[in-house]
């Protein structure tokens, strides 16, 4: 009787284990492109509560792809109804980022947005890719 009531525990365990380890696996983003700017090779996943603030974590490339235009590129996030945040890139350059996205009166995060962007100044509206909701 013990012998199965400790296996009946441990099989709870691993199983209670293996649901938060799929909680925390990397999910693929698609590529975001716009003229000018991309942002490829993207990985995000969704921490638990006692993980990182259980923050929005995400990681890719973020590249100006028109060299001689003289625009910057950037990358917004928003997590869960709060603000944009704003990730700048370089001109002519590709940058590799790995951000957490997180509000301290929340305890996890599981819904977010992102868009990739080609900044062209106060005169001239930005252009953007279209507009990413990711979901846990």
């Amino acid at each position: 009787m013990k012998t199965a009531m400790v296996g009946a525990v441990v099989a709870g365990a691993f199983l209670l284990g293996a649901g938060a380890a799929t909680a925390q696996a990397w999910h693929k983003l698609p590529v975001l492109k716009e003229t000018g700017v991309s942002f490829t090779d993207g990985q995000y996943r969704f921490n638990p509560a006692g993980r990182h603030h259980g923050a929005f974590e995400w990681t890719g490339r973020l590249r100006d792809t028109s060299a001689g235009d003289g625009h910057n590129v950037y990358l917004r996030i928003r997590v869960e109804g709060h603000g944009w945040v704003r990730y700048s890139g370089k001109q002519r350059q590709t940058v590799r980022m790995h951000h957490f996205n997180w509000d301290g009166a929340q305890q996890y995060t599981d819904d977010a947005y992102v868009q990739a962007c080609r900044d062209l100044g106060s005169a001239r509206w930005d252009n953007c890719s279209a507009l990413l909701h990711v979901e846990q």
